[in-house]
């Protein structure tokens, strides 16, 4: 792809920051590229494969069966110039290189002070695969993750094996076939795998339906990590003379804790003791509160008292299975140990309109320097390398 980004959207390269700390950001997107799909699908739906397309406006956008899927660079705005951010990239040229090229993503990171990376897909997946779940032909859908997940293998994860961090999708719509891809998936050394956190508003079977028990079973077998990052299910209703952008990114926070809550009363983590749940975008604000009201309703009111057969209660298997990711949480972060300090990670989100890049290292700094050593060391790398699995380098700071 010989695609070259413009100078006119964007800003200059910025200097490399100092790295006051070794950073694994456990929330970041790639954007797929346009030659995503080539030679990646069976010779009988190569036609079909999800491809990028000219509008009549000069606009690049995803087309996959039937429908069209605009701004291709969704959220795409880390260095673009100032006065552009408020408006979504509307072709590759407009976007960082690092958005949808692997060796310039690495030299953000660079940049950044960034170790690894665990990257989430965008527009024409959805955060959690739910695109290509969705296909008319399921036969086709299943084809489309696959490859998707090939890709993701072969040329974002393979070429800096030691810094993307590999989260793949699933077929969801059948959850007997979705468990066979986590496990194909593991089997070559996937780490994490990106579900919808609320599945049942965007018409798949809820969390109670029993649907999910296979996946979540793979899940656990393979001790793949279950990502569930904020928006995947779509945003709350807001009133439609409401503005949309600035409200939804203001409910994340709600929509995680409601996501949170599903999970928990679905009682998938009791039955599955050893699976690992991470929320993504959502911030912490509203952890200690969750675990707060938990306790409260099992104590007061008596619910949730046969909760898990090992006798564990609510707010004690959300502090076991369950992690946690924020951007810095100022306020809130004196409530870590109240959360459990060992399930919180921080996140960049590069390249969204939330991303701390490229002064992430300041971030930390400014919000977190006053904290222990210990407490920082594990918030900002030991903890994602804990639940990863996956390896530091040789002289993490501090």
């Amino acid at each position: 792809m010989t695609t070259v980004t413009r100078t006119d959207t964007l800003l200059p390269d910025p200097e490399p920051r100092a790295v006051r700390y070794t950073v694994i950001s456990v929330d970041d997107h790639l954007v797929e590229p346009p030659d995503m799909f080539e030679g990646r699908l069976p010779r009988r739906f190569a036609a079909q494969a999800p491809k990028v397309v000219e509008s009549a406006r000069g606009h690049q956008l995803w087309e996959f069966d039937g429908n069209r899927y605009s701004q291709v660079g969704m959220n795409a705005v880390a260095g673009r110039r100032p006065e552009c951010v408020t408006l979504e990239p509307t072709r590759f040229e407009d976007m960082r290189r690092g958005c949808w090229d692997i060796d310039a993503r690495i030299a953000d990171m660079d940049i950044n002070g960034v170790w690894a990376s665990l990257n989430f897909p965008s527009q024409i997946t959805g955060f959690s695969g739910r695109v290509f779940s969705g296909a008319k032909d399921p036969a086709l859908g299943l084809a489309v993750t696959r490859a998707w997940n090939d890709w993701l293998y072969e040329a974002w994860w393979q070429p800096y094996p030691d810094r993307i961090i590999p989260c793949g999708i699933t077929y969801l719509a059948d959850a007997e076939a979705g468990a066979d891809e986590i496990r194909r998936n593991a089997e070559r050394g996937f780490r994490s795998v990106t579900l919808p956190e609320r599945p049942h508003r965007i018409g798949l079977p809820s969390l109670f339906s029993g649907h999910w028990e296979p996946i979540v079973a793979a899940c656990q077998e393979t001790g793949t990590v279950i990502s569930l990052h904020v928006g995947s299910s779509g945003m709350p209703d807001m009133p439609a003379d409401s503005p949309l952008v600035a409200l939804g990114a203001t409910l994340f926070g709600q929509m995680s804790l409601s996501a949170c809550a599903e999970w928990i009363w679905s009682g998938l983590p009791a039955r599955y003791p050893e699976i690992d749940i991470a929320m993504s975008e959502g911030g912490i604000g509203w952890v200690a509160m969750l675990l707060d009201r938990l306790d409260n309703i099992v104590e007061r009111s008596g619910y949730g008292r046969d909760y898990d057969p090992s006798g564990l209660l609510p707010a004690e298997v959300l502090a076991r299975n369950f992690w946690f990711c924020t951007i810095d949480d100022p306020s809130t972060i004196g409530t870590r140990h109240r959360i459990g300090i060992d399930h919180i990670m921080v996140e960049v989100d590069y390249p969204h309109g939330d991303s701390t890049w490229p002064d992430t290292q300041a971030v930390i700094e400014r919000c977190w320097g006053h904290l222990p050593v210990e407490d920082l060391r594990k918030m900002t790398h030991q903890n994602a390398a804990r639940l990863y699995r996956w390896p530091l380098p040789d002289h993490p700071v501090p």
